[in-house]
């Protein structure tokens, strides 16, 4: 089968923050299984606009001839006429992130596209009340060939890796103030971002690798933390959370994750077996101590993640099982 990935070559389009999630969990983790081929909409979005963009992204459909075309939209990027005529050339699937509050935009692009995906337990209902038909049930899931365990000594008591927030900064000066040494990496951070191979070998030195939300709160607590807090709050869209690429990625390397809980990870994982989980500030400091003090348990809940990903998670078989779907209707 020939598939055409439609997504940004780059993290958030940016070279210098290395490829990104698209790059390595789908077309790394599909390019042994099928002919994949991909197209690095934003690249040619920011060299030569929207309109041009569009049509050299139909050109390639129309000369390549995918069997399914899978995108991973950003912003406004597309063209509602573009992908409706390749749709006409190819199954087009919206492989969709945000849809659990990006509702109006999801559900706009859903109307345009032969197939969506939501990693939201309850998406494909919310999208049938919309009148959205074409709903597939996908919760991430990611390539063990590159997030695996590397056996690797613990340096690290606690890790965090992600983009800066108001939010994660709050619970991570809660934990330093609580006495844990937590090294974080990431965009907007002052320590900076970390290297794919790095980042790897992060998940694998770290005795809790921190999984933290970057949703708005409404803790008053937070909110008086700082003027920017409350700013983010009053600003952000991003009024609920999501199941994420990074609940799989931790567990893949055989390591242990500490996480916010998200509705349906249940599904995915078995909390206290899988992963653990933690219900505010109090409780994070106390899971931290509670785990760091039980090396036994941590390693026996990472083991157990791992050989869950490893038999239900991979990338690869996600996307088969995608496929497999569209193709029974």
């Amino acid at each position: 089968m020939k598939i055409l990935i439609v997504a940004m070559l780059h993290d958030y389009g940016i070279p210098e923050r290395g490829y990104s999630f698209e790059y390595y969990n789908f077309y790394q983790a599909l390019k042994p299984h099928y002919d994949v081929s991909f197209f690095d909409f934003m690249g040619s979005f920011r060299k030569n606009g929207k309109q041009r963009m569009n049509d050299e992204l139909l050109a390639e459909i129309k000369s390549a001839k995918p069997d399914a075309a899978i995108f991973f939209p950003y912003t406004d990027q597309f063209i509602p006429e573009t992908i409706a005529a390749a749709g006409e050339h190819a199954a087009t699937i919206c492989y969709f992130y945000d849809t659990a509050w990006r509702v109006a935009y999801s559900q706009f692009w859903a109307k345009h596209f032969k197939w969506v995906t939501t990693p939201d337990i309850w998406g494909t209902r919310r999208f049938a009340e919309a009148g959205i038909k074409n709903a597939i049930y996908s919760p991430f899931g990611c390539s063990p060939a590159i997030y695996k365990n590397e056996a690797l000594p613990k340096i690290h008591d606690v890790s965090f890796v992600g983009l800066y927030h108001p939010r994660r900064a709050w619970l991570i000066k809660k934990l330093r103030k609580a006495g844990f040494n937590v090294y974080v990496r990431g965009a907007g951070w002052p320590e900076g971002q970390v290297a794919q191979e790095d980042l790897v070998r992060l998940f694998n030195q770290s005795r809790i690798n921190l999984n933290l939300s970057n949703s708005s709160s409404w803790d008053l607590r937070y909110l008086m933390s700082s003027p920017r807090a409350l700013t983010n709050t009053l600003r952000s869209a991003k009024n609920r959370e999501q199941l994420k690429g990074r609940h799989f990625e931790i567990n893949s390397c055989g390591a242990f994750q500490l996480s916010y809980y998200v509705e349906g990870l249940e599904s995915c994982y078995g909390i206290g077996k899988e992963l653990a989980v933690f219900d505010g500030p109090e409780d994070l400091v106390e899971k931290v101590r509670y785990y760091l003090g039980h090396d036994a348990e941590r390693e026996a809940v990472a083991r157990a993640g791992q050989e869950r990903t490893l038999r239900d998670h991979a990338l690869e078989s996600r996307v088969a099982e995608i496929l497999g779907h569209i193709t029974k209707r």
